[in-house]
């Protein structure tokens, strides 16, 4: 059985500005508060090494492959955590309309491992989903000072 956590926000912005600034993985140390080191380049398969940081749990080191991407609607990557654990991250971009978007953040837990690290840790890794919507969005949509 797989158990997912995922947050999803509203951005005042185009799927085009949205993907501007999710799919320069290099850049994401400069906004992205979860996924704090990112280096990799987009395509089916190829090898992300990130550096995440959920507070709570700490920093981990995180070697994944992209599972599949679709320019401007969506990023996924899964990463083998051990003996019967598996994850899948992802990032859904849908635009509602011109300037209007619906940001889906997630993660889908795997294995036997995987539901006991989600039900143990669920309500972090949900304010981590937010967080990282948060951050993308004002990223995107900066505040007016």
């Amino acid at each position: 059985m797989d158990f997912r956590v995922e947050n999803k926000i509203g951005v005042s912005a185009t799927s085009d500005a949205l993907w501007e600034v999710l799919s320069d993985l290099e850049r994401w140390s400069h906004w992205n508060p979860v996924f704090v080191e990112a280096e990799g380049t987009l395509g089916i398969n190829t090898p992300l090494s990130l550096v995440e940081r959920i507070e709570g749990l700490g920093e981990r080191q995180v070697q994944a492959r992209l599972g599949d991407w679709t320019p401007y609607s969506k990023l996924v990557w899964a990463e083998k955590r051990g003996w019967q654990f598996t994850s899948t991250r992802y990032v859904l971009i849908e635009e509602i309309a011109r300037g209007s978007c619906i940001v889906t953040n997630g993660e889908i837990y795997g294995g036997m491992r995987g539901e006991s690290w989600f039900m143990k840790h669920r309500r972090t890794l949900r304010l981590a989903c937010q967080t990282m919507n948060e951050a993308l969005r004002d990223q995107v949509v900066p505040r007016d000072s």
